[in-house]
């Protein structure tokens, strides 16, 4: 039952992130890369998307709750943290983005509503 309920859950952030990318494509993003995963052991977290407009490159997390509220609130400040040192992996592996202004955003997803775009939503630290 559990494994069970990890799977659509998987799914369900699955596709909230794909509703979270076209959003933002519609917004005049384009997505440069989605699901970037750091190696283990970096701890650095995993970025929904990394998307860019002009010379801005954006590390956007993408949380789905049943509440706006609930998802604002699940950005804790390890996932914070987490997401700032896979942004720094990422980074690294691509120095000719080292002139692009950074930004990290959240996408609030919930089941039936629009999305929420939070611009800037942590300073990197």
């Amino acid at each position: 039952m559990n494994s069970e309920k990890g799977r659509k859950a998987h799914k369900q952030g699955h596709l909230a992130e794909t509703k979270a990318a076209l959003f933002l494509r519609l917004k005049g993003y384009r997505i440069v890369e989605q699901n970037f995963k750091p190696p283990r052991g970096t701890g650095a977290g995993e970025i929904d998307l990394i998307v860019r407009k002009g010379k801005v490159l954006v590390f956007a997390e993408v949380k789905l709750r049943q509440t706006e509220t609930a998802a604002a609130e699940s950005v804790s400040p390890m996932v914070r943290e987490r997401r700032v040192r896979g942004a720094e992996y990422y980074l690294m592996l691509h120095p000719e983005l080292a002139d692009f202004d950074i930004r990290f955003d959240v996408i609030l997803m919930t089941p039936n509503g629009f999305p929420k775009h939070i611009q800037n939503a942590f300073m990197q630290e």
